[in-house]
């Protein structure tokens, strides 16, 4: 097993286990699958624990093999953060029987959601009359209604609450408790009283709506890996799982090639007028 939290994470909604799972591989490839998908969850599955694990292949072989499992739609290499306050990451490979997608896996990665058909067998929403209003008691249409309490000539009636519940929603979603949102409405009301209690309210939610307040970003909690090079990328990156350096069969990690190189006839020239030069100076 691997060290709390880190190792293999089986994918969601996979299908059930049957012979023609990994039919679809090369022996090698097919066999290493079926292995790591025996596997219980937070196993180790590093090219070295594979090479242990079976009598067939060795590190080298096992390293191809999980990419081509990777470009086969069956893992994705994943960093995970587990601790916002001390910024602790576990490094995981999400495993799935039933290929996937890039798609489907920057999807997961990315929201944590699977995207695809609901689970087989999940019951249906049950049936049955509609209501009018879809949330009779949300935090907005409760604080329009808790206005009559706090001045009665701000008593508002159930279809008054439901049309002004819009707004007093943005209201809430700008930062507004139901204390200030309270207070805001109420305050300084004339003192003739209010001829209409509806059209009075929308007026000031309308011309005291709070400023929209800018709302940071959350931190990333997942990041994606090249399943070979691990080096981090963003999910449009990766085509089956790999960075475009090794997609090319270059050396993983090697530096990009110079494009200012010399060829080899020009280091040739280029030596030829160095001796002439040397030549000519011990002429002189």
């Amino acid at each position: 097993m691997a060290a709390p939290g880190y190792g293999k994470q089986s994918a969601p909604e996979q299908l059930p286990r049957s012979a023609a799972d990994f039919s679809h591989l090369p022996a090698r490839e097919a066999y290493l699958a079926s292995l790591i998908d025996h596997l219980p969850d937070g196993a180790a599955m590093d090219v070295k624990t594979l090479a242990v694990l079976q009598p067939h292949y060795g590190q080298m072989a096992c390293r191809t093999a999980l990419n081509n499992l990777s470009t086969a739609g069956h893992l994705r290499r994943v960093r995970e953060r587990i601790s916002s306050k001390d910024c602790r990451w576990v490094f995981r490979t999400y495993f799935s029987r039933t290929p996937r997608s890039d798609a489907w896996w920057t999807r997961f990665v990315t929201t944590g959601d699977a995207g695809e058909a609901s689970t087989p067998g999940a019951p249906d929403p049950p049936k049955g009359r509609t209501l009018n209003r879809t949330s009779p008691t949300s935090a907005a249409y409760a604080a329009l209604a808790g206005l009559g309490l706090a001045d009665a000539r701000l008593a508002l009636s159930a279809a008054d609450c439901t049309a002004l519940e819009p707004l007093a929603a943005e209201w809430l979603a700008r930062g507004a408790t139901p204390a200030l949102f309270t207070a805001a409405l109420t305050a300084g009301l004339p003192p003739e009283g209010v001829h209409s209690p509806v059209a009075f309210t929308r007026r000031r939610l309308l011309d005291r709506m709070p400023p929209e307040r800018p709302r940071p970003e959350p931190p990333a909690t997942r990041v994606i890996e090249c399943t070979d090079c691990r080096t981090p990328c963003r999910p449009h990156a990766l085509l089956g799982g790999l960075c475009r350096r090794c997609r090319g069969g270059g050396a993983c990690g090697a530096p990009p090639p110079d494009s200012r190189a010399l060829t080899a006839a020009a280091v040739h020239r280029h030596a030829a007028r160095v001796r002439q030069a040397l030549a000519a100076l011990r002429g002189s």
